[in-house]
């Protein structure tokens, strides 16, 4: 018989689950009400402006996205709608596409990131000691986070450390 998760590690799985919830809708409303989209626009753009040539393919786009996207081609129109990226035929396989981002998108991508490094600030950082921060991260990596993987270059150009 396999083992069972201990009462520890369920409660530990709970308030994992909860707090991504409560922190992602802090984290959401206050993008809102600073005038910004949505989170995931936000994910998107830098995930472009981070890539070779500042495109992916559309696959690509929602395997690097931090927050889960299903529907990443209504985001991908949504984005192409309002300018932020565009849609270019891959040269080699014309059925393939790539989506790139705009110079129009990598503003709206600097401006959002004060707004979101202030609520990661207020519903993260200021709750934890950098210490703490290390040891969550490191607890993270062993649940397969890749936290360690941080870059702290992309702060300054707008991008969420990794």
């Amino acid at each position: 018989m396999k083992r069972k998760p201990s009462t520890e590690a369920t409660a530990a799985w709970i308030r994992l689950m909860r707090v991504q919830s409560r922190v992602l809708d802090a984290v959401e409303q206050d993008l809102k009400k600073a005038g910004f989209p949505p989170l995931a626009w936000y994910d998107a753009l830098v995930e472009l402006s981070r890539a070779p040539a500042g495109e992916l393919r559309p696959v690509e786009l929602e395997r690097q996205m931090l927050i889960p996207q299903y529907s990443t081609s209504r985001l991908i129109d949504r984005l192409v709608d309002e300018g932020l990226a565009a849609r270019r035929e891959c040269k080699i396989d014309k059925r393939g596409q790539f989506v790139e981002i705009t110079e129009a998108g990598r503003e709206l991508q600097k401006r959002m990131w004060a707004a979101y490094s202030a609520a990661i600030e207020r519903h993260v950082g200021s709750k934890l000691s950098d210490s703490d921060a290390i040891r969550l991260c490191a607890l993270l990596d062993r649940l397969g986070c890749s936290c360690g993987e941080m870059s702290s270059p992309a702060m300054g150009e707008g991008a969420p450390p990794r």
